[in-house]
């Protein structure tokens, strides 16, 4: 299984966005491999597309997938895991996944999702608590930190792909989904909370250029290799909503100049923390979706489902142009092929 993460400990950079039309045209370059998605953001606004979006009822068939017993959401799992949360209890895991393209016939029918669920907030202070128990001969902190690891290790056999789209923190569930993963997505915009945020999360997740040495043995990347394991890598930074004002003398250029020049940096001092060789390898350029965009998420549509034309939305009628549609896709598959 070949295992992807969404993230970003910025809001506001479209992951979920870009999730979902990765994710969905990912699906039909490769319809014959079987894809896992977990989502771990407590606002499930993916779960929420890929279950039909603000007209395809996609917020009721989610209310009614945590209606369930046990839920079938990520926070059903994490219910199951709190009275057993240092060794996989005998639970049937099947009962944690839904099949998309079932609520959904937008959806490739290889896509199957764990879905996202506010109730990991609740979770959350009991989780951490849990992670933080000392108890002599266990690695407390790991066995938490495996709890997505342990839930995808009876799945092994099933799927080819697992993406996880992650909070945008650092919170404890988090770090669960992240651990699970081998390779990080992490979108960024021309501003320059997008710049310190790179700077961020090769210090949250590799533990690179931290500011004080006090940090280095208790990070998530030292913590996982005291464990013997990895930390995921770095492998795509797709820059988003690009607008017609990125000329080379704009300050937005200078932005993704410089954001450039960071991962080119840690490129050459720590190649081992990322994938690619080649900065154009790692990145791609994606322009503002504008209305497509909005028609698209708001009826929980891939854009390779969408047609040029009319579209009624709650309260007006908005034009999808035919021209603009094709950007999105070019830009979307651009993304796709470099996964």
């Amino acid at each position: 299984m070949i295992k992807y993460s969404f993230w970003n400990n910025k809001g506001g950079t479209g992951k979920t966005s870009l999730a979902f039309q990765a994710i969905t045209m990912f699906a039909e370059v490769k319809q014959n491999s079987k894809i896992l998605t977990v989502d771990l953001c407590p606002q499930a606004n993916l779960s929420e597309l890929l279950l039909g979006g603000l007209t395809g009822r996609g917020s009721v068939n989610l209310n009614n997938l945590h209606s369930t017993n046990p839920r079938t959401s990520i926070g059903g799992y994490f219910q199951e895991r709190l009275p057993s949360p240092y060794s996989m209890p005998n639970i049937n895991v099947h009962d944690f996944i839904s099949r998309p393209s079932d609520y959904n016939t937008n959806i490739p029918n290889n896509i199957d999702l764990v879905a996202g669920d506010a109730l990991v907030e609740l979770q959350s202070n009991a989780i951490t608590t849990l992670a933080n128990t000392q108890i002599p001969g266990t690695n407390t902190w790991l066995k938490i930190i495996d709890w997505v690891n342990d839930l995808i290790g009876k799945l092994d056999d099933e799927y080819d792909y697992l993406f996880v789209d992650a909070n945008p923190s650092f919170s404890v569930y988090t770090q669960i989904g992240l651990a699970a993963t081998e390779k990080m997505i992490l979108p960024v915009m021309a501003d320059d909370s997008s710049r310190r945020a790179v700077q961020n999360a090769f210090a949250l997740v590799q533990g690179l250029n931290l500011p004080s040495p006090i940090y280095q043995q208790h990070n998530f990347s030292s913590q996982l290799q005291a464990a013997g394991r990895t930390a995921p890598k770095f492998h795509l930074f797709p820059k988003n909503r690009l607008t017609q004002y990125m000329g080379p003398a704009s300050a937005y250029h200078a932005v993704l100049t410089e954001i450039d020049n960071m991962i080119s940096g840690i490129l050459r001092s720590n190649p081992n923390v990322v994938t690619f060789t080649n900065i154009a390898d790692a990145t791609v350029d994606i322009r503002d979706f504008q209305t497509t965009g909005v028609v698209a998420f708001a009826q929980g549509l891939p854009f390779t489902k969408m047609r040029a034309g009319r579209y009624q939305m709650p309260g007006r009628e908005v034009q999808v142009r035919a021209d603009y549609l094709q950007n999105c896709i070019d830009a979307i598959n651009g993304m796709v092929a470099k996964l």
